[in-house]
């Protein structure tokens, strides 16, 4: 890891422990948004276009959607499911109508619609920390310290069709129903519906690797109950030293996999924000829950049975045997390519 990535690394464990810091502080847990965490390594951390989205259009989609899931819950006279049902298709047509690509919205709009959230502090926290995001990166880039994402506004920034979101919309529907019916929501926090999205409708080379990402994702949800839990709960420590080491660890982890997964931070700092008598469940129910989301897009947007037998091998083989097996091929094809 290079000192530039190292200091982007410094930059996003402050904003997040920033951002834990002051909710703590002032008791207002509508403060913690678990989904800046992953918009802090997306745009920060990870050296390339995550998002298709401007920076003006950031802040403007991410704060009309956290108070849409705030007006959802305060004057919605529809039952839970309904409500996730509208949360989603308001956010989707804001991606299809601004032809962008944040896929977080969907957690801004559709969080406090779970979580029964009606504070305005909550939409005010996203409008700061959007800005301070799109202020990071600038300030990121304008020293040298990551590279700038140009959008080639000429290319097309928007490929998918109605048709595609509205087997996303049935497709959540579906999964959400029994566990809704059943009030176990945790295994649809909003992240997991997030990385479900993402998983259906991206095109980044992270859909290759589903079993990787599926891992890193229940490591992330068991660090973040075991460090609240046994580090905040049992032995007393500030949420925001807490959240300082669960994060070391989860960049440690990044670093070892070679392949950070944004979505991942978001579920790491679940465990903060909800009610605590069922904590412990948590990373159970998000481990069922992802691999459900994970399944649905595999088999029904990704249509993994047509792929080839290789391809598969590959995609569901752990990242140090891929190395080995890659490695072979591209010197073989290195060869070729010199003679």
């Amino acid at each position: 890891m290079n000192k530039h990535k190292l200091i982007r690394y410094l930059f996003a464990l402050i904003m997040i422990v920033l951002m834990v810091g002051i909710s703590e502080w002032l008791g207002e847990k509508e403060i913690l948004f678990p989904e800046m965490a992953a918009l802090v390594l997306g745009f920060w951390v990870i050296d390339k276009k995550i998002w298709t989205v401007s920076r003006p259009m950031l802040i403007v989609l991410m704060t009309v959607c956290a108070f849409f899931g705030i007006l959802l819950v305060r004057f919605s006279p529809f039952p839970l499911l309904v409500n996730i049902a509208i949360s989603f298709v308001f956010t989707s047509a804001c991606l299809v109508v601004t032809r962008t690509t944040l896929i977080p919205i969907t957690s801004a709009a559709m969080l406090p619609v779970l979580l029964g959230t009606e504070s305005f502090i909550y939409p005010i926290s996203v409008f700061v920390m959007s800005l301070l995001v799109v202020f990071g990166q600038w300030f990121l880039e304008k020293n040298g310290l990551r590279k700038a994402v140009i959008i080639d506004r000429k290319k097309g920034k928007y490929k998918h069709t109605l048709q595609h979101w509205i087997k996303l919309f049935f497709g959540l529907l579906l999964i959400a129903a029994i566990p809704v019916l059943n009030n176990q929501l945790y295994y649809i926090v909003p992240p997991l519906v997030v990385m479900f999205i993402e998983f259906s409708s991206s095109s980044s080379g992270f859909r290759n690797r589903p079993l990787q990402v599926y891992l890193v994702v229940v490591i992330a949800a068991f660090l973040g109950t075991i460090f609240q839990y046994y580090v905040h709960t049992l032995l007393g420590l500030s949420l925001m030293f807490t959240v300082t080491l669960l994060f070391l660890c989860l960049f440690v982890l990044f670093e070892i996999t070679r392949k950070p997964f944004a979505p991942a931070c978001a579920i790491a700092l679940v465990p903060m924000i909800i009610p605590q008598n069922n904590l412990l469940l948590y990373p159970f129910q998000a481990a069922v829950g992802s691999a459900v989301f994970l399944f649905a897009a595999m088999v029904f947007f990704l249509k993994c049975y047509r792929w080839k037998r290789e391809h598969l091998l590959i995609c569901f083989l752990p990242q140090f045997v891929r190395c080995r097996i890659d490695r072979p091929n591209r010197k073989e094809r290195k060869i070729q390519e010199l003679g």
